[in-house]
């Protein structure tokens, strides 16, 4: 197998599916949407910045609500993907951008709204992404990162991130709520506001939309299986492999 950096993996296993992204059920909709464009409603002149913008939805979400926002993204087929979409919607202040978390192209304090969801588990270096984000929002705006969280429990955890990897080789690791606080403290951020949210996973759905091959596929069933009653009832593990996980959403603003 030739060599390939985690950037590099990430852009393989997302480009080819961007268009699954956009159209995905479990990323299109949900309470934290809801909240990220009650965040913003009537900040008509903020510039908002969406890390590992994915399918777009958060941008999507606040567009509405304010001058301008930019999509960024590793991949470029899933930035593409993202502006076909905004123009379908006449989102004209969606803007997309290409690269990477840990190096923005960008000025310090240029946005009022730096946010990012169900990404940060892809990120090579959280702490640099997290002084990134930093860097570029300005003293008086604020940060949102919403992603798929560890419960924080060992046992617990390691089942979380061996499905996750099994599922998609790309994935780094899901956090718990003790490891993001540690790391926007440190990265210059104080924490504003946190929730956590239990999210439906559908297996067939999740399986399909990574084309995960089904050797893999196979793995997580059989770890469902095998592990722990604590486990698969903390994960709401149910016949067919669908499951539950939670979800944090947390705002900083600069500490």
């Amino acid at each position: 197998m030739p060599d390939q950096d985690q950037d590099a993996l990430v852009v393989a296993q997302f480009g080819p599916r961007a268009a699954a992204y956009v159209t995905s059920a479990v990323h299109s909709q949900g309470e934290d949407l809801k909240q990220l464009a009650a965040m913003m409603k009537g900040r008509r002149e903020a510039r908002v910045l969406d890390l590992g913008c994915g399918g777009g939805h958060a941008s999507f979400a606040v567009a509405p609500q304010v001058k301008e926002v930019i999509a960024y993204d590793l991949s470029r087929d899933m930035i593409d993907a993202v502006a076909a979409e905004a123009g379908r919607r006449g989102l004209s202040n969606v803007a997309t951008r290409q690269g990477a978390v840990e190096q923005l192209p960008f000025a310090d304090g240029e946005f009022d709204l730096v946010m990012t969801r169900f990404s940060m588990h892809h990120w090579t270096d959280l702490p640099k992404a997290f002084r990134e984000a930093r860097r570029v929002v300005n003293v008086g705006g604020h940060a949102v990162f919403i992603d798929t969280m560890s419960p924080g429990k060992p046992v617990l955890d390691t089942f979380l991130q061996a499905f996750e990897l099994f599922r998609d080789p790309s994935h780094v690791r899901n956090y718990s709520e003790a490891e993001l606080r540690a790391a926007l403290a440190a990265a210059g951020f104080a924490v504003d506001s946190v929730t956590v949210r239990r999210i439906q996973i559908a297996f067939g759905s999740w399986i399909e939309r990574m084309r995960t091959p089904p050797v893999q596929a196979d793995a997580i069933r059989a770890v469902q299986r095998q592990v722990s009653d604590e486990a698969r009832r903390y994960f709401a593990v149910a016949d067919d492999g669908s499951f539950e996980m939670d979800a944090i959403t947390i705002e900083g603003v600069p500490a």
